[in-house]
């Protein structure tokens, strides 16, 4: 025949090798954890704090861009004074930041 025959071989990883055999995963799971995942939920953290902290008068810059004062605050929404006598309510969670005050007058 022109095909041998493939027999394995005893074992290809030592039973003594433990713990070092799983080390590269283990780090992986660590670098992972500390760069991506503890700097997003600490991030998370810092917006749920701003946001439950809005209040009247506060000037904020929502997510699609528009900077107002806020005039109301309600349970899910908040009203933004984006110019005189103009008001829209957006949900607190589109509240990227909150900016220092004075920010609007410097900007008109």
């Amino acid at each position: 025949m022109f095909i041998t025959n493939a027999y394995a071989e005893a074992a290809a990883a030592s039973p003594e090798g433990g713990i070092m055999n799983f080390l590269p995963l283990i780090a992986l799971i660590a670098v992972f954890y500390f760069l991506i995942l503890r700097p997003q939920s600490k991030r998370a953290k810092e917006q749920k704090a701003m946001i439950s902290a809005l209040q009247r008068g506060d000037e904020v810059s929502t997510v699609g861009g528009e900077v107002g004062t806020v005039s109301k605050v309600y349970e899910q929404y908040v009203g933004v004074e984006i110019a005189e006598n103009v008001e829209v309510k957006v949900l607190k969670s589109a509240v990227q930041s909150v900016l220092p005050k004075g920010t609007i007058k410097s900007i008109k």
